[in-house]
């Protein structure tokens, strides 16, 4: 089995964003996160399945004006140590962890997918003090509610192809809508995932049940998710508005799952009308 590793020409990227990296450590575990800096509200970032912190650049770019991004390479990925047993509640206390040591005040929380979990875990939990919530796409699988619809082979066939040396190229077969630069900045990061950590999250999008925390996040959230996503469903929208009436829901055109990926105009255009008020 082929070790994490983190190539050059990826750390020479880390020379274009206009971030610092700062660390924090939730016991053993040093975590590392991409500060944009800036005297607006801090936003904690929180990725992907297999997104090092540095995939949310684009992002983080685009709201710089408006908030404070910090964006954290989850636990097993991008500079974070792996290890542990990669729950939703394990990785909660990690943010919990960063929150405190980079001593950001009340933040707001930011979360794509697994970081959506993780997010409304955070926000549930109600360790820390937040000021509110952006859930985007978050997994609805679970017990009981059928398979994430991405097999865990599809992910380990990615990483495999990361492992040996992919090309954006390569990438764009399997997520042809990103621009150009993501699918430079997927095949010269991948690698950075811990197999174990992929292995052990999608496990858990179908053993961990979302909607066992999302009635308990308190307001203001907004939950933001892709017309065409099969992840978070039209389904999914009615049970959440039901089981969370005070959230906000903003369903965005013309995306899947990779919703700030597949259409980053309209996507980021409704992130930044929600930030100031989230």
């Amino acid at each position: 089995m082929a070790a994490r590793s983190v190539y050059q020409a990826a750390l020479a990227d880390l020379a274009d964003v206009p971030a610092r990296s700062r660390w924090a450590a939730n016991g053993p575990v040093r975590l590392h996160a991409l500060d944009y800096g800036g005297a607006g509200t801090p936003v904690v970032v929180l990725p992907g399945i297999t997104s090092p912190a540095i995939t949310m650049d684009f992002v983080a770019r685009r709201i710089g004006d408006l908030v404070r991004p910090v964006v954290l390479d989850v636990r097993g990925r991008g500079l974070s140590d792996g290890g542990g047993r990669h729950t939703l509640e394990e990785y909660a206390e990690d943010t919990e962890a960063v929150i405190r040591g980079l001593a950001l005040d009340s933040p707001l929380l930011l979360g794509h997918s697994m970081g959506a979990r993780i997010a409304a875990v955070v926000a549930a939990r109600a360790r820390v003090p937040v000021r509110g919530a952006v859930l985007t796409d978050p997994p609805t699988s679970g017990p009981g509610r059928g398979p994430y619809p991405t097999p865990l082979a599809a992910f380990l066939a990615q990483l495999d192809q990361a492992e040996r040396g992919t090309d954006a190229d390569e990438v764009a077969r399997s997520w042809p809508r990103w621009p150009r630069r993501e699918q430079e900045l997927r095949a010269r990061w991948l690698s950075s995932c811990d197999r174990e950590a992929i292995t052990l999250t999608h496990r858990g999008f179908e053993t961990e049940d979302f909607f066992d925390w999302w009635p308990a996040v308190p307001a203001p959230t907004t939950l933001i998710y892709g017309a065409d996503s099969p992840v978070f469903t039209a389904a999914a929208a009615q049970e959440a508005a039901r089981t969370n009436p005070a959230a906000d829901l903003l369903k965005i055109p013309d995306a899947g799952h990779m919703v700030f990926w597949d259409n980053p105009r309209d996507s980021i255009d409704a992130l930044r009308q929600v930030l100031p008020h989230a």
